[in-house]
């Protein structure tokens, strides 16, 4: 097996996500850019999505890394919207893809035409969390957008199943389609609740550090495995068991969340740069095989299909969004009023992704009797153009849209007073708590020692509100950075000490590894303090 392609494709990426943060162009709109220039450079190898490793071993990892960053409760108060989105709008762009696709595009039969639609109908969890968090969109819509992207690839994927039975001339009917559906949706959430509370109590139960973290890195490859391999939704599976695991991260041991927080970080900057790049460098792949279709009349049925997915979106979102609080007093006493701005935005963010193309590839080359499945080039190379289009247009305009809407963004000023509060009474609770143990005969310390105790719940208690306050008139720099800036400047001087001292052969490389992680430490921890 040749590593060199896959190398290639994963510093790559890497190098261009980088250069993207220091850009004014979201992170996955630069890969794609890249990955479509490179793809016909002389000597680049053909990169094909294999649907077989991005569904069970990219997929999951993905959706557990945005569920867990997730607030369970949030979801929970936005859940009507959220299921109106994941699965109604899903269902019903399916059909109106579709059924476009079979009027427009001669010789389609309906059952292809409808693949075609489950295909092209989710919109993708990365792209929106990406720029959702690039643009800073308010807190709500940024939870319908992440939680309908948690949940649609569910949706989409049995809504394709179904679909690709019949067109593969497997008798699919009405009835057996919505009872597979609701195998998957329930027997994936089924899973889910199964599978979290165990995982939850090992996650508080194993105390090595290096085993937690490799049981957090196979927990979404083993909800996803478990609930597919009972016909279920491994998707909803992964998507309930983050979320429990992330509503209940603090029961776990500290140094575990610190190197569980890095880890994850790290797994979805590799694999989020890597699959936008993948997008663009699928170009010539869907290319070959288009026949007939190649020129205008491609263009054509693609730019009918790209319309289509994103008129069909608005003609979803408003009816949804405003209809059931004209016919519910509960809802208008329950839900703050939406405004049309936010609708939509809500409707303009739907970006198309990487399981849109996994999907497409796993359309099979051939139907039940031998012959070929109908239009598949076509079908891939219309679902490579909604994903292309939607991340470019959609995925360009969102900011400068988000700007002339004049949407309120988060109140930063609003959230730092709330934590300020919620710091201050935590501090206080605290304080009252190591004084009733110093008290105690039994935990005593000599004053230097207690009195450091305090000092360090009276500067976790102080360091937001001091956030609040005016910068430095001579630097500039808020308190916040000056205090990491002198916390680095100490501990860098007892780090080149510690160094000086082994190079001198007065400590070995053991202690010296030990005196270093303790620094590491402390610098972590005032980092955290100012944060």
């Amino acid at each position: 097996m040749d590593v060199m392609p896959l190398l290639l494709l994963v510093a790559g990426s890497a190098a261009v996500a980088a250069a993207a943060r220091r850009s004014p162009v979201p992170a996955p709109l630069l890969l794609v850019a890249a990955g479509l220039a490179v793809s016909y450079v002389p000597g680049v190898p053909e990169y094909t999505l294999d649907p077989h490793i991005v569904l069970p071993l990219v997929l999951p990892p993905l959706l557990h890394s945005a569920a867990t960053d997730s607030s369970y409760l949030d979801l929970r108060a936005q859940m009507r919207p959220v299921m109106l989105l994941s699965v109604g709008y899903v269902l019903f762009a399916t059909f109106a893809v579709g059924w476009v696709a079979y009027l427009v595009i001669p010789g389609l039969p309906l059952t292809a035409a409808l693949v075609l639609g489950a295909v092209v109908a989710p919109p993708d969890a990365v792209a929106a969390t990406a720029v959702a968090r690039r643009v800073g969109l308010p807190s709500r819509i940024t939870t319908i957008l992440q939680g309908e992207s948690l949940v649609n690839d569910a949706t989409a994927i049995t809504a394709y199943r179904v679909a690709l039975a019949a067109a593969v001339g497997e008798g699919a009917t009405w009835a057996g389609g919505i009872g597979e559906f609701l195998l998957a949706a329930f027997g994936g959430i089924g899973m889910g609740l199964v599978l979290m509370v165990p995982i939850h109590w090992l996650r508080t139960h194993v105390k090595e550090v290096l085993l937690q973290n490799t049981l957090s890195l196979l927990i979404p490859f083993v909800a996803y495995a478990a609930a597919e391999q009972v016909h279920a939704s491994g998707v909803l599976a992964v998507v309930v068991v983050a979320l429990y695991l992330g509503h209940r991260a603090w029961e776990v041991d500290f140094a575990t969340r610190l190197q569980e927080e890095a880890v994850w970080r790290m797994v979805a900057f590799v694999l989020e740069s890597a699959v936008f790049a993948l997008i663009g460098l699928q170009l010539p792949v869907v290319l070959k095989g288009l026949g007939e279709y190649e020129g205008t009349r491609a263009a054509w049925y693609a730019i009918a299909v790209f319309l289509v997915v994103i008129v069909s979106r608005f003609v979803w979102v408003y009816p949804a969004t405003f209809l059931p609080r004209m016919m519910s007093a509960r809802i208008r006493e329950r839900e703050k009023n939406p405004t049309w701005k936010g609708a939509f935005i809500i409707a303009w963010a739907g970006m198309r992704g990487v399981v849109s193309l996994a999907i497409a590839f796993s359309i099979p080359l051939t139907v039940h009797g031998g012959g070929d499945f109908p239009e598949r080039n076509l079908i891939l190379f219309l679902t490579f153009t909604t994903v292309i289009g939607t991340l470019v247009v959609q995925g360009v305009t969102l900011p400068s849209l988000v700007r002339v809407l004049k949407v309120p963004g988060r109140d930063s000023q609003a959230e730092t007073l709330a934590e300020a509060n919620a710091q201050a009474q935590a501090s206080r609770a605290a304080e009252q708590r190591l004084e009733e143990l110093l008290s105690d005969e039994r935990n005593a310390l000599p004053e230097s020692l207690a009195d450091r105790l305090r000092a360090v719940l009276e500067r976790r208690r102080n360091s937001v509100w001091e956030r609040l306050g005016q910068s430095n008139p001579i630097t500039g720099e808020s308190v916040d950075d000056t205090y990491r800036r002198l916390s680095r400047e100490a501990i860098g001087t007892e780090r080149a000490v510690f160094v000086r001292l082994r190079d001198g052969r007065y400590i070995d490389d053991e202690m010296l590894r030990t005196l270093l992680r303790r620094l590491d430490l402390e610098e972590a921890a005032a980092y955290r303090e100012a944060e």
